[in-house]
Protein backbone atom coordinates (compact mmCIF):
# COMPACT_ATOMS: atom_id res chain seq x y z
CA UNK A 1 0.00 0.00 0.00
CA UNK A 2 2.65 2.43 0.57
CA UNK A 3 4.50 1.61 -2.28
CA UNK A 4 1.24 2.52 -4.28
CA UNK A 5 0.51 5.84 -2.64
CA UNK A 6 4.56 6.51 -3.06
CA UNK A 7 4.31 6.36 -6.76
CA UNK A 8 1.04 7.72 -6.92
CA UNK A 9 2.79 11.05 -5.47
CA UNK A 10 5.64 10.70 -7.33
CA UNK A 11 3.36 10.63 -10.51
CA UNK A 12 1.29 14.05 -9.23
CA UNK A 13 4.74 15.70 -8.91
CA UNK A 14 6.09 14.67 -12.28
CA UNK A 15 2.55 16.30 -13.67
CA UNK A 16 2.65 18.74 -11.82
CA UNK A 17 6.34 20.08 -12.72
CA UNK A 18 5.60 18.97 -16.06
CA UNK A 19 2.57 21.57 -15.80
CA UNK A 20 4.22 24.30 -15.00
CA UNK A 21 6.93 23.96 -17.72
CA UNK A 22 3.77 24.16 -19.81
CA UNK A 23 2.47 27.29 -18.32
CA UNK A 24 5.51 29.07 -18.49
CA UNK A 25 5.54 28.01 -22.36
CA UNK A 26 2.14 29.36 -22.66
CA UNK A 27 2.92 32.67 -20.15
CA UNK A 28 6.37 33.72 -20.25
CA UNK A 29 5.76 36.37 -18.24
CA UNK A 30 4.84 34.69 -15.11
CA UNK A 31 5.71 37.14 -12.77
CA UNK A 32 6.39 39.73 -14.43
CA UNK A 33 9.14 41.43 -12.31
CA UNK A 34 12.00 42.12 -15.21
CA UNK A 35 12.51 44.63 -17.44
CA UNK A 36 12.52 41.90 -19.91
CA UNK A 37 8.75 41.86 -19.36
CA UNK A 38 7.96 45.38 -18.93
CA UNK A 39 8.91 49.11 -20.23
CA UNK A 40 7.59 52.58 -20.66
CA UNK A 41 5.51 51.11 -23.37
CA UNK A 42 4.36 47.95 -22.16
CA UNK A 43 2.48 47.42 -19.31
CA UNK A 44 2.61 44.08 -17.55
CA UNK A 45 -0.04 42.58 -14.79
CA UNK A 46 -2.43 39.94 -13.45
CA UNK A 47 -1.91 37.21 -11.06
CA UNK A 48 -0.93 33.52 -9.85
CA UNK A 49 -3.47 31.58 -7.76
CA UNK A 50 -3.64 28.16 -6.13
CA UNK A 51 -6.93 26.99 -4.35
CA UNK A 52 -8.48 24.04 -2.90
CA UNK A 53 -12.48 23.43 -3.60
CA UNK A 54 -14.33 20.73 -2.07
CA UNK A 55 -18.07 20.37 -3.15
CA UNK A 56 -20.98 17.66 -2.40
CA UNK A 57 -23.27 16.77 -5.59
CA UNK A 58 -26.23 15.20 -6.09
CA UNK A 59 -26.38 13.52 -9.34
CA UNK A 60 -28.51 11.40 -11.33
CA UNK A 61 -27.13 7.79 -11.13
CA UNK A 62 -24.52 6.44 -12.25
CA UNK A 63 -23.45 9.71 -10.50
CA UNK A 64 -24.99 9.57 -8.03
CA UNK A 65 -24.40 11.50 -4.35
CA UNK A 66 -20.77 11.94 -3.44
CA UNK A 67 -18.09 14.23 -2.18
CA UNK A 68 -15.85 15.91 -4.62
CA UNK A 69 -12.39 17.10 -4.62
CA UNK A 70 -10.10 19.71 -6.79
CA UNK A 71 -7.03 21.55 -6.99
CA UNK A 72 -7.00 24.67 -9.07
CA UNK A 73 -3.53 26.43 -10.20
CA UNK A 74 -4.63 29.72 -12.54
CA UNK A 75 -2.51 31.97 -13.66
CA UNK A 76 -3.74 35.32 -15.55
CA UNK A 77 -1.56 38.05 -17.54
CA UNK A 78 -2.80 40.82 -18.68
CA UNK A 79 -0.09 42.64 -21.72
CA UNK A 80 -0.56 46.27 -22.73
CA UNK A 81 1.21 47.38 -25.45
CA UNK A 82 1.17 51.24 -26.73
CA UNK A 83 2.29 51.50 -30.19
CA UNK A 84 1.53 55.22 -30.51
CA UNK A 85 -0.60 57.67 -27.90
CA UNK A 86 -3.52 56.78 -29.73
CA UNK A 87 -3.30 52.99 -30.66
CA UNK A 88 -2.47 50.15 -28.04
CA UNK A 89 -2.62 46.54 -28.27
CA UNK A 90 -4.20 44.24 -25.37
CA UNK A 91 -3.58 40.50 -24.98
CA UNK A 92 -5.14 39.09 -21.72
CA UNK A 93 -5.04 35.27 -20.87
CA UNK A 94 -6.45 32.83 -18.32
CA UNK A 95 -4.03 29.26 -18.07
CA UNK A 96 -5.63 26.69 -15.34
CA UNK A 97 -4.80 23.66 -14.13
CA UNK A 98 -7.39 21.18 -13.19
CA UNK A 99 -6.80 18.52 -10.98
CA UNK A 100 -9.42 16.08 -9.17
CA UNK A 101 -12.16 13.72 -10.27
CA UNK A 102 -14.34 16.40 -11.19
CA UNK A 103 -12.61 16.42 -14.57
CA UNK A 104 -13.11 12.61 -15.23
CA UNK A 105 -16.15 11.93 -14.03
CA UNK A 106 -18.57 14.71 -13.74
CA UNK A 107 -20.12 14.57 -17.52
CA UNK A 108 -19.51 17.69 -19.76
CA UNK A 109 -17.17 19.30 -16.90
CA UNK A 110 -13.69 19.31 -19.18
CA UNK A 111 -16.31 20.35 -22.42
CA UNK A 112 -17.61 23.16 -20.30
CA UNK A 113 -14.10 24.74 -19.33
CA UNK A 114 -12.70 24.36 -22.58
CA UNK A 115 -15.22 25.51 -25.05
CA UNK A 116 -14.63 28.81 -26.59
CA UNK A 117 -17.73 30.18 -28.39
CA UNK A 118 -16.07 32.87 -30.11
CA UNK A 119 -16.20 33.54 -34.06
CA UNK A 120 -12.36 32.21 -33.93
CA UNK A 121 -11.64 28.81 -31.82
CA UNK A 122 -8.79 29.99 -29.36
CA UNK A 123 -9.20 27.30 -26.74
CA UNK A 124 -6.23 25.00 -26.09
CA UNK A 125 -6.22 21.78 -24.08
CA UNK A 126 -2.08 21.47 -23.06
CA UNK A 127 -2.86 18.50 -20.73
CA UNK A 128 -5.78 16.28 -20.86
CA UNK A 129 -4.98 13.04 -18.69
CA UNK A 130 -6.72 11.29 -16.46
CA UNK A 131 -7.85 13.41 -13.40
CA UNK A 132 -5.90 16.29 -14.82
CA UNK A 133 -6.48 19.01 -16.76
CA UNK A 134 -4.64 22.09 -18.00
CA UNK A 135 -6.07 24.71 -20.61
CA UNK A 136 -5.08 28.16 -22.18
CA UNK A 137 -7.04 30.59 -23.24
CA UNK A 138 -7.25 34.66 -24.11
CA UNK A 139 -10.41 36.13 -23.18
CA UNK A 140 -9.07 39.82 -24.19
CA UNK A 141 -7.20 39.94 -27.40
CA UNK A 142 -8.03 43.01 -29.15
CA UNK A 143 -6.77 46.38 -30.86
CA UNK A 144 -7.82 50.04 -29.85
CA UNK A 145 -8.14 53.05 -30.95
CA UNK A 146 -8.43 55.82 -28.63
CA UNK A 147 -8.61 59.32 -30.23
CA UNK A 148 -10.37 62.52 -29.12
CA UNK A 149 -13.90 61.71 -28.99
CA UNK A 150 -14.01 58.72 -30.55
CA UNK A 151 -13.06 55.21 -29.43
CA UNK A 152 -12.88 51.65 -31.39
CA UNK A 153 -11.67 48.44 -30.51
CA UNK A 154 -11.24 45.54 -32.58
CA UNK A 155 -11.14 41.24 -31.64
CA UNK A 156 -11.97 39.68 -27.83
CA UNK A 157 -13.47 42.39 -25.49
CA UNK A 158 -15.39 43.09 -23.08
CA UNK A 159 -18.70 45.13 -23.82
CA UNK A 160 -19.88 46.48 -20.36
CA UNK A 161 -23.97 47.40 -21.04
CA UNK A 162 -25.05 46.34 -17.73
CA UNK A 163 -25.96 48.47 -14.78
CA UNK A 164 -26.52 46.49 -11.89
CA UNK A 165 -24.48 44.42 -9.42
CA UNK A 166 -26.21 41.22 -9.60
CA UNK A 167 -27.64 40.44 -12.39
CA UNK A 168 -27.25 42.16 -15.63
CA UNK A 169 -29.81 41.93 -18.52
CA UNK A 170 -28.53 44.77 -20.77
CA UNK A 171 -25.13 42.74 -20.93
CA UNK A 172 -26.32 41.15 -24.44
CA UNK A 173 -22.80 40.50 -25.78
CA UNK A 174 -20.72 38.79 -22.97
CA UNK A 175 -23.44 38.30 -19.93
CA UNK A 176 -21.57 37.34 -16.42
CA UNK A 177 -23.17 34.26 -13.80
CA UNK A 178 -22.95 35.51 -10.07
CA UNK A 179 -22.59 32.09 -9.44
CA UNK A 180 -19.39 31.98 -11.52
CA UNK A 181 -17.03 32.79 -8.08
CA UNK A 182 -13.83 32.26 -9.92
CA UNK A 183 -13.96 34.72 -12.74
CA UNK A 184 -13.49 38.17 -11.27
CA UNK A 185 -12.38 39.18 -14.79
CA UNK A 186 -15.68 38.41 -16.71
CA UNK A 187 -15.68 37.08 -19.71
CA UNK A 188 -15.34 38.28 -23.69
CA UNK A 189 -17.08 38.85 -26.87
CA UNK A 190 -15.01 38.66 -30.74
CA UNK A 191 -16.37 41.90 -31.43
CA UNK A 192 -16.24 45.56 -33.42
CA UNK A 193 -16.88 48.26 -30.96
CA UNK A 194 -17.43 52.35 -32.00
CA UNK A 195 -18.10 54.82 -29.10
CA UNK A 196 -18.54 58.52 -29.43
CA UNK A 197 -18.63 60.44 -26.45
CA UNK A 198 -20.55 63.64 -27.25
CA UNK A 199 -20.23 65.85 -23.76
CA UNK A 200 -20.75 65.02 -20.65
CA UNK A 201 -22.46 61.60 -19.70
CA UNK A 202 -23.98 61.61 -23.32
CA UNK A 203 -22.14 59.13 -25.98
CA UNK A 204 -23.48 56.58 -28.57
CA UNK A 205 -22.11 53.11 -28.98
CA UNK A 206 -22.38 50.65 -31.65
CA UNK A 207 -21.17 47.08 -31.72
CA UNK A 208 -21.21 43.69 -33.74
CA UNK A 209 -20.20 40.49 -32.60
CA UNK A 210 -20.51 37.99 -35.48
CA UNK A 211 -20.63 33.95 -34.56
CA UNK A 212 -19.39 31.05 -36.70
CA UNK A 213 -23.04 30.43 -37.37
CA UNK A 214 -24.34 33.88 -38.92
CA UNK A 215 -27.71 33.39 -36.89
CA UNK A 216 -26.03 33.09 -33.46
CA UNK A 217 -24.78 36.67 -34.04
CA UNK A 218 -24.93 39.53 -32.00
CA UNK A 219 -25.43 43.42 -33.17
CA UNK A 220 -26.49 46.29 -30.95
CA UNK A 221 -26.60 50.34 -30.48
CA UNK A 222 -26.55 52.13 -27.34
CA UNK A 223 -27.49 55.62 -26.47
CA UNK A 224 -26.39 57.17 -23.35
CA UNK A 225 -27.44 60.51 -21.65
CA UNK A 226 -27.96 62.35 -18.13
CA UNK A 227 -31.38 63.71 -17.20
CA UNK A 228 -31.59 65.84 -14.49
CA UNK A 229 -28.81 63.88 -12.60
CA UNK A 230 -29.90 60.40 -13.28
CA UNK A 231 -27.83 58.11 -16.37
CA UNK A 232 -30.33 56.86 -18.64
CA UNK A 233 -29.05 54.06 -21.72
CA UNK A 234 -31.29 52.56 -24.63
CA UNK A 235 -30.62 49.56 -26.32
CA UNK A 236 -31.78 48.10 -29.74
CA UNK A 237 -30.34 45.58 -32.41
CA UNK A 238 -30.44 42.18 -33.06
CA UNK A 239 -29.50 39.02 -30.45
CA UNK A 240 -29.41 35.43 -32.16
CA UNK A 241 -32.60 35.48 -34.58
CA UNK A 242 -34.45 37.79 -32.02
CA UNK A 243 -35.33 41.69 -31.48
CA UNK A 244 -34.01 42.84 -28.65
CA UNK A 245 -34.80 46.14 -26.52
CA UNK A 246 -34.80 47.89 -23.34
CA UNK A 247 -33.20 50.21 -20.94
CA UNK A 248 -30.80 51.06 -17.93
CA UNK A 249 -30.62 53.99 -15.29
CA UNK A 250 -28.81 54.68 -12.49
CA UNK A 251 -29.08 57.50 -10.26
CA UNK A 252 -29.57 59.18 -6.57
CA UNK A 253 -32.58 59.13 -4.39
CA UNK A 254 -32.25 59.91 -0.36
CA UNK A 255 -28.89 59.00 0.05
CA UNK A 256 -29.53 55.90 -1.88
CA UNK A 257 -28.83 54.39 -5.29
CA UNK A 258 -31.02 53.49 -7.60
CA UNK A 259 -30.30 51.35 -10.11
CA UNK A 260 -31.89 49.10 -12.95
CA UNK A 261 -32.33 46.98 -16.35
CA UNK A 262 -35.19 46.09 -18.74
CA UNK A 263 -35.06 44.35 -21.99
CA UNK A 264 -38.12 42.64 -24.45
CA UNK A 265 -36.85 39.90 -26.72
CA UNK A 266 -39.04 38.93 -29.50
CA UNK A 267 -38.51 36.31 -32.55
CA UNK A 268 -38.05 37.97 -35.70
CA UNK A 269 -39.24 34.88 -37.63
CA UNK A 270 -41.84 32.95 -36.89
CA UNK A 271 -41.09 29.22 -36.75
CA UNK A 272 -42.82 25.69 -35.61
CA UNK A 273 -41.05 26.14 -32.53
CA UNK A 274 -40.99 29.30 -32.01
CA UNK A 275 -39.63 30.95 -28.60
CA UNK A 276 -42.01 33.08 -26.40
CA UNK A 277 -40.92 36.76 -26.25
CA UNK A 278 -39.76 37.48 -23.08
CA UNK A 279 -39.35 40.66 -21.17
CA UNK A 280 -37.19 40.96 -18.14
CA UNK A 281 -37.22 43.94 -15.50
CA UNK A 282 -34.46 43.80 -12.81
CA UNK A 283 -34.46 46.93 -10.02
CA UNK A 284 -31.76 47.15 -7.49
CA UNK A 285 -30.92 49.84 -4.52
CA UNK A 286 -27.60 50.05 -2.88
CA UNK A 287 -26.99 51.70 0.28
CA UNK A 288 -23.75 52.82 2.53
CA UNK A 289 -24.51 52.60 6.04
CA UNK A 290 -22.36 55.05 9.05
CA UNK A 291 -20.76 51.39 10.02
CA UNK A 292 -19.32 51.68 6.36
CA UNK A 293 -21.62 48.22 5.55
CA UNK A 294 -22.76 48.67 2.31
CA UNK A 295 -26.03 46.79 1.17
CA UNK A 296 -26.93 45.98 -2.86
CA UNK A 297 -30.50 44.87 -2.59
CA UNK A 298 -32.39 42.99 -5.97
CA UNK A 299 -35.81 42.16 -7.00
CA UNK A 300 -35.80 40.66 -10.78
CA UNK A 301 -38.44 39.70 -12.95
CA UNK A 302 -37.90 37.14 -15.89
CA UNK A 303 -41.55 36.40 -17.67
CA UNK A 304 -39.71 33.16 -19.54
CA UNK A 305 -39.43 31.47 -16.52
CA UNK A 306 -36.06 30.47 -15.87
CA UNK A 307 -33.75 27.64 -16.73
CA UNK A 308 -34.44 23.93 -16.25
CA UNK A 309 -32.09 22.91 -14.57
CA UNK A 310 -29.00 24.59 -12.51
CA UNK A 311 -25.75 22.06 -13.25
CA UNK A 312 -22.22 21.80 -11.29
CA UNK A 313 -19.97 22.26 -14.60
CA UNK A 314 -21.71 26.35 -14.59
CA UNK A 315 -24.54 27.98 -15.17
CA UNK A 316 -25.22 28.55 -18.96
CA UNK A 317 -27.18 31.91 -18.57
CA UNK A 318 -28.59 34.33 -21.81
CA UNK A 319 -29.36 37.72 -21.54
CA UNK A 320 -32.78 36.60 -23.07
CA UNK A 321 -33.62 34.26 -20.13
CA UNK A 322 -30.51 35.38 -17.24
CA UNK A 323 -32.39 34.05 -14.22
CA UNK A 324 -33.16 29.90 -13.17
CA UNK A 325 -37.14 31.39 -11.47
CA UNK A 326 -39.53 34.28 -12.89
CA UNK A 327 -38.97 35.80 -9.71
CA UNK A 328 -35.51 36.30 -7.66
CA UNK A 329 -34.81 38.34 -4.63
CA UNK A 330 -31.62 38.89 -3.86
CA UNK A 331 -29.69 40.86 -0.99
CA UNK A 332 -25.82 41.23 -0.74
CA UNK A 333 -24.06 42.74 2.31
CA UNK A 334 -20.14 43.71 2.33
CA UNK A 335 -18.53 44.94 5.30
CA UNK A 336 -14.57 45.76 5.98
CA UNK A 337 -14.63 43.90 9.04
CA UNK A 338 -10.64 44.50 9.48
CA UNK A 339 -8.52 46.97 7.84
CA UNK A 340 -6.61 43.44 6.56
CA UNK A 341 -10.22 41.28 5.94
CA UNK A 342 -13.49 42.30 4.28
CA UNK A 343 -16.51 39.54 4.33
CA UNK A 344 -19.48 39.48 2.14
CA UNK A 345 -22.68 37.44 2.25
CA UNK A 346 -24.88 36.68 -0.92
CA UNK A 347 -28.49 35.58 -0.98
CA UNK A 348 -30.82 34.72 -3.72
CA UNK A 349 -34.11 33.78 -2.79
CA UNK A 350 -36.57 32.07 -6.09
CA UNK A 351 -40.07 32.18 -4.40
CA UNK A 352 -41.50 29.98 -7.40
CA UNK A 353 -39.01 27.24 -6.52
CA UNK A 354 -38.86 27.23 -3.11
CA UNK A 355 -35.37 27.51 -3.01
CA UNK A 356 -32.07 30.10 -1.50
CA UNK A 357 -28.89 30.82 -2.53
CA UNK A 358 -26.48 31.24 0.51
CA UNK A 359 -22.47 32.33 -0.34
CA UNK A 360 -20.37 34.05 2.38
CA UNK A 361 -16.91 34.91 1.78
CA UNK A 362 -14.20 36.47 3.24
CA UNK A 363 -10.78 38.02 2.31
CA UNK A 364 -8.15 38.20 4.35
CA UNK A 365 -4.42 40.54 2.84
CA UNK A 366 -2.06 38.18 4.02
CA UNK A 367 0.81 40.40 2.96
CA UNK A 368 2.25 42.53 0.01
CA UNK A 369 -0.08 41.47 -3.21
CA UNK A 370 -0.98 38.39 -1.34
CA UNK A 371 -4.72 37.53 -0.45
CA UNK A 372 -6.51 34.59 1.24
CA UNK A 373 -9.91 33.99 0.31
CA UNK A 374 -12.04 31.60 1.85
CA UNK A 375 -15.64 31.26 0.01
CA UNK A 376 -19.23 29.13 -0.13
CA UNK A 377 -21.83 28.22 -2.21
CA UNK A 378 -24.88 26.73 -0.88
CA UNK A 379 -28.16 25.61 -2.55
CA UNK A 380 -31.35 24.96 -0.06
CA UNK A 381 -33.64 23.09 -2.22
CA UNK A 382 -36.01 20.32 -2.01
CA UNK A 383 -36.49 17.63 -4.81
CA UNK A 384 -38.38 19.15 -8.32
CA UNK A 385 -36.19 22.36 -7.88
CA UNK A 386 -33.66 23.31 -10.47
CA UNK A 387 -31.11 23.41 -7.81
CA UNK A 388 -32.12 19.72 -7.02
CA UNK A 389 -28.49 18.59 -8.15
CA UNK A 390 -26.85 22.08 -7.71
CA UNK A 391 -24.63 20.71 -4.99
CA UNK A 392 -22.90 22.35 -2.10
CA UNK A 393 -18.92 23.81 -2.15
CA UNK A 394 -16.25 25.65 -0.36
CA UNK A 395 -12.98 26.84 -1.67
CA UNK A 396 -9.75 28.28 -0.13
CA UNK A 397 -8.00 30.42 -2.80
CA UNK A 398 -4.40 32.13 -2.06
CA UNK A 399 -3.80 34.92 -4.80
CA UNK A 400 -0.34 36.54 -5.97
CA UNK A 401 -0.96 39.75 -7.42
CA UNK A 402 1.78 41.45 -9.94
Amino acid sequence: MTSIMHADCVKFLKFLLSALLKILLVSPCLFAATEACAGDDLEVGGYLQVSALGASVDMPEPIGSDHWKELRLQHRLNLRWHATPELSFHWQMRTRLFAGKFVRKLPGYAETLTRDEGLINLSWTVIDEGDFLLHYIPDRLYVESDRSDWNVRVGRQRINWGVNMITNPNDIFNIYSIYDFDYPERPGTDALRVQRFMGFGSRIELAASPARDLKDSVAAALYSFDLRGYDLQLIGGYYRERFAGGAGWAGGLGGAGIKGEAMFFSDLKSKQESRRANFILAGSVEYMFANNLFLTGELLYNRQGGQDRFHPTGAELSPDNPSFSRYQAAVQLAYLIHPLLDGSLTTIYYPDQKAVFVSPSLIWSAGKNLDLTVLGQLFLAGQDSVFESAGNLVTVALKYNF
